[in-house]
């Protein structure tokens, strides 16, 4: 799931959106917040708290075979397979939401 931090001056959405381009190699409007991920990692023996937006976005173009060299793999999914594959909870849960709203 691509993911990065707000340029000075971007919106959440706007970095979705880029962050999407960059490292998944398409092109999509973010259509609805699904929600917030929060937990702590360590970095140089310092605890650090991160919180992630998640958004549901909608395809506009592009080929997930042009993603940025920095990302192992990017491909395409169904939403059930991708909530089985993923490690993170807060995560899942996130793809789950998503999976919900599609269904509506």
């Amino acid at each position: 799931l691509p993911k990065g931090h707000i340029d000075p001056g971007e919106t959440s959405i706007e970095a979705a959106a880029r962050e999407v381009r960059e490292e998944a190699g398409v092109d999509a409007e973010p259509v609805e917040k699904l929600g917030d991920v929060r937990y702590w990692y360590q970095r140089s023996g310092r605890r650090i708290a991160k919180q992630v937006a998640f958004f549901l976005c909608e395809y506009r173009s592009g080929d997930p075979a042009d993603h940025d060299s920095e990302v192992e793999i990017a491909r395409w999914m169904p939403l059930a397979e991708a909530a089985r594959e993923l490690s993170y909870k807060g995560e899942r849960e996130m793809v789950e939401r998503a999976l919900e709203r599609v269904r509506r």
